[in-house]
């Protein structure tokens, strides 16, 4: 089989174009090669993290892979095999559990069984979508196209010293993914809000989901429910420091839009609730079915799909238009239109190629 040339520098440049390339290589087992590595960041090549993603691809493939190391700006991936069963990868510190489980996922629903992950590292972390959003939003929105995923979080972990647990299990499919057809949401059903706070006081999360639930009741009438997450003092596992929030809205036909902030050192509690009810309040703005995160992280689940998917997103972002270029190597008898400019609202309509191992 021919090998694939994917240039790292399409798009925005970064991990992600390596993220993407990587998950449909182990799904279509197709060998490629990624060269010019986040080129266009200011440390390019292969970072730590990224290399945890290689590895664990390499696991569940068999993958036979040159130049996987810090610094490389290209690399050679060449899968054999879709592995399922129990796996346990440690990404180690701080490394991000969702970008490696982004780029597990499409393998491990098209393997031949059921997967039981076991993952250790970064549940909350810089430039990265926290397990949070991973768990109640991603998941849930493309449960509509036929996957079956859950994500027990055991432990969270945060940068530096990292320590998160998490379990994932995933059901592999028996057809191609069914396409999702929703562009505009309808009425809010309901908001809700999980503010945690770990090895710091309890009242960083009361404040932070007080913050964050005065702001949402002041411009829409909906039920509001609240999940705050601590620990005492002595009986909390968590390796150090670190809070959250995650605010969701459920809105008809069954979407949910979501938004999160992290809380830092000096960054008072009030202002993490607040980013994240703004920033949700924005892409509600839109009437737009998905949240500008949700929207790159459809658009692989697009391309496989049988049939046409059309979804509005709340922003047509760089990271969804490179997500597409990745897509369209992968698949290039599937059709794509892209409806809007980068940075406003828009809909992607992508006739799928039903695929299937």
């Amino acid at each position: 089989m021919s090998i694939l040339e994917i240039d790292g520098s399409i798009g925005e440049g970064g991990g992600q174009i390596l993220r993407y390339a990587l998950a449909l290589s182990a799904l279509t087992l197709k060998p490629i090669r990624v060269y010019n590595i986040r080129a266009k960041r200011d440390n390019p090549g292969l970072r730590p993290q990224h290399l945890t993603a290689v590895e664990a691809l390499k696991e569940v493939t068999g993958a036979e892979v040159e130049n996987a190391k810090v610094g490389s700006m290209e690399i050679v991936f060449k899968p054999t095999s879709r592995r399922s069963g129990e796996m346990e990868i440690d990404i180690g510190t701080a490394g991000s559990i969702s970008l490696v489980l982004q780029a597990m996922l499409p393998v491990l629903l098209f393997a031949e069984g059921d997967s039981r992950i076991r993952l250790k590292g970064g549940t909350n972390v810089s430039w990265s979508p926290p397990i949070d959003y991973i768990k109640h939003v991603f998941l849930y929105n493309i449960s509509h196209m036929g996957v079956k995923a859950e994500i027990e979080v055991m432990r969270r972990g945060h940068y530096p010293r990292g320590g998160g647990l998490v379990n994932v299990e995933v059901k592999h499919v028996e057809e191609a993914l069914k396409p999702l057809m929703i562009v505009r949401r309808g009425r809010i059903r309901s908001f809700r809000i999980h503010s945690y706070c770990v090895k710091l006081p309890a009242h960083v999360a009361v404040r932070q989901c007080e913050s964050a639930r005065s702001i949402l009741s002041r411009i829409f009438k909906e039920k509001i429910i609240e999940e705050i997450e601590t620990y005492p003092p002595g009986k909390d596992p968590h390796l150090g420091p670190g809070s959250g929030i995650l605010i969701y809205a459920e809105a008809e036909p069954g979407v949910r839009l979501g938004s999160d902030s992290l809380g830092e050192r000096g960054k008072p509690a009030e202002r993490v609730g607040e980013e994240a009810a703004l920033r949700l309040v924005e892409e509600l703005e839109t009437g737009m079915a998905f949240d500008r995160h949700m929207g790159d992280m459809l658009i692989p689940y697009m391309f496989l799909a049988k049939g046409v998917s059309r979804v509005g997103v709340s922003m047509i972002t760089l990271h969804l238009l490179t997500a597409i270029e990745v897509g369209k190597l992968f698949f290039p008898e599937a059709k794509v239109e892209v409806e809007g400019e980068l940075g406003k609202p828009g809909i992607i309509t992508i006739q799928g190629v039903g695929y299937k191992p």
